[in-house]
């Protein structure tokens, strides 16, 4: 059995990941659906992200080649970064689609996809997504980075669960209709 990939990501009520400049202010950092979120990564044994989205980690003091999230191994997609790969971070400059496809087909807990929003459409687009978590925060940002960009087409979700958090994140999770 394949291992699934799931998008899991905060956004805002208008489906922004974060404002132009890649800044997250606005997002509720703290409280239930924080410690939920923390408690849901024992779920996963890999994460993927986007070189933007490893980047956003070197403002506060991550460097290049080092973990953002340590007990998961990170793959960073990127043809811009360039560090050597370690026991706890791949730099990806080849194919995207190859390389998923093999960390699909390992052995292993499933794979939490951080974002961004370009990675996660391009994903998509090639049917490699397989479950969307989303924590909708009360808050509409107008513009910024979308949660998934150049989507080639419509996208049916079947919905599994929301849960309501005290300070009004919504936490919602689907499945990812592959037959549409």
């Amino acid at each position: 059995m394949n291992r699934k990939i799931n998008y899991h990501i905060a956004v805002t009520l208008d489906g922004y990941i974060c404002h132009q400049d890649a800044s997250i202010d606005g997002f509720l950092m703290e409280g239930p659906h924080a410690d939920d979120f923390v408690s849901s990564l024992q779920n996963y044994d890999a994460v993927l992200m986007g070189s933007k989205t490893y980047q956003f980690g070197f403002q506060f003091g991550l460097e290049p080649g080092q973990p953002a999230y340590p007990g998961l191994h990170h793959y960073v997609f990127s043809r811009s970064l360039s560090f050597e790969s370690s026991d706890s971070v791949t730099l990806v400059n080849t194919s995207v689609c190859d390389k998923v496809n093999e960390l699909r087909n390992m052995n292993g807990k499933d794979i939490w996809l951080c974002g961004g929003g370009e990675l996660a459409g391009y994903l998509l687009n090639k049917g490699l997504i397989d479950t969307l978590t989303v924590k909708v925060n009360p808050i509409l940002f107008g513009s910024g980075r979308q949660l998934f960009c150049g989507l080639n087409n419509p996208v049916s979700l079947t919905h599994t669960s929301s849960k309501t958090y005290p300070n009004g994140v919504v936490l919602n999770e689907y499945l990812i209709n592959k037959n549409m």
